[in-house]
């Protein structure tokens, strides 16, 4: 269930700190997949949407955002070729790329229309995942200006933000690549008018030195993670898991007390970075942990002085990587305090290729 008042705060918030550091922000749809959600990003001065693959674009180009960024080196099939075709017939379309193979690969699917397409060549801050080294990036830029695609720019993800003591330097990290690649190609005779970064610990933290714009994703809902690593408190967090306990255990002469939820990795996400307390956080009892998930059960280690919840008792559960939850659920409830005000379709569930 979404908290509508708090989502809307962080939405605020979030477009206000960018604006005042002289930033575009184009958030990452991927963490909500809901329409709505994303006309509220608009609405508060959102440049467009990134989103992770082409289904999610056409979810949202169908919605009316007419700017999205597809972040991610796609290996694009004539039948991918096609679906991007037509979106860019529709909104204005950049695609991520960070091989001379798939920037060849991609302008020659597109054909005619890939000057209707533009991309940001990824570089690698320190996540070490995808993405060139800054220094590499004219020949993947050059690859695609011959296959006749539109280069932007660069982008990156400094997804190692995300670990305790982390996002201070992962945001410098960032900016030096950032600066480092945009160089390398004005040198190499390209005008980069976009240099892409930020995930939502390092958004707060980016300057305009050499960021252009952030594309954060997690801010709107905050998670489990986000409140451990310290970029949010339990008062921002829009989204929580409604669940029942089911069971109960007396507490061991060597341990504390037990309990289970109905809510498992099947609706919480498995996911728990080696730093993290446990699988996820109970709203209204901090000191509580999840030490364990199956798929429908979550076991509670109760560490509270009081008498812990009772069978049918219902908890809110903040799951610890949000964006997994929200692509286990069909749809979500939106409530204003205790009332349900309405409920949204999670559009673009699913939607991975």
């Amino acid at each position: 269930m979404i908290d509508v008042d708090i989502l809307d705060r962080n939405i605020e918030r979030m477009a206000s700190a960018v604006r005042a550091r002289g930033l575009s922000l184009r958030p990452h749809a991927k963490t909500h997949k809901v329409p709505e959600i994303a006309a509220r990003q608009i609405a508060a001065g959102a440049s467009g949407l990134t989103v992770a693959t082409i289904g999610e674009a056409e979810v949202f180009a169908a919605a009316g955002v007419d700017n999205l960024f597809i972040a991610y080196p796609l290996w694009i099939s004539p039948h991918k070729a096609n679906r991007l075709r037509r979106l860019s017939q529709t909104a204005q379309i950049a695609v991520g790329v960070d091989s001379v193979e798939g920037a060849t690969t991609l302008g020659s699917g597109l054909g005619k229309a890939a000057g209707n397409v533009s991309v940001l060549v990824e570089v690698d801050s320190g996540h070490h995942r995808s993405g060139v080294h800054p220094e590499s990036v004219v020949p993947v830029a050059e690859a695609a200006a011959r296959a006749g695609l539109k280069v932007e720019g660069v982008f990156t993800f400094p997804g190692h933000s995300y670990a305790p003591g982390m996002p201070i330097e992962a945001a410098r990290q960032e900016q030096q690549a950032l600066d480092q690649a945009s160089e390398v190609l004005a040198a190499a005779g390209f005008d980069v008018t976009c240099r892409s970064g930020g995930s939502t610990p390092t958004a707060m933290l980016t300057g305009n030195s050499a960021a252009t714009e952030v594309r954060p994703g997690v801010y709107v809902f905050g998670d489990a993670q986000q409140l451990e690593l310290g970029r949010c408190a339990l008062e921002d967090i829009a989204l929580a898991v409604a669940a029942t306990v089911v069971s109960h255990h007396a507490a061991p002469a060597d341990g504390p007390a037990r309990f289970i939820i109905d809510a498992g990795s099947k609706v919480l996400g498995s996911d728990r970075p080696a730093w993290a307390s446990g699988f996820g956080r109970l709203m209204d009892y901090p000191d509580a942990r999840i030490t364990a998930l199956s798929e429908h059960h979550a076991t509670v280690e109760w560490h509270g002085p009081d008498t812990a919840p009772a069978i049918g008792d219902r908890l809110r559960v903040i799951p610890n990587h949000v964006c997994l939850a929200m692509n286990l659920v069909d749809d979500v409830a939106v409530v204003r305090g205790a009332e349900l005000v309405d409920r949204w379709v999670v559009a673009a569930r699913g939607k991975n290729k």
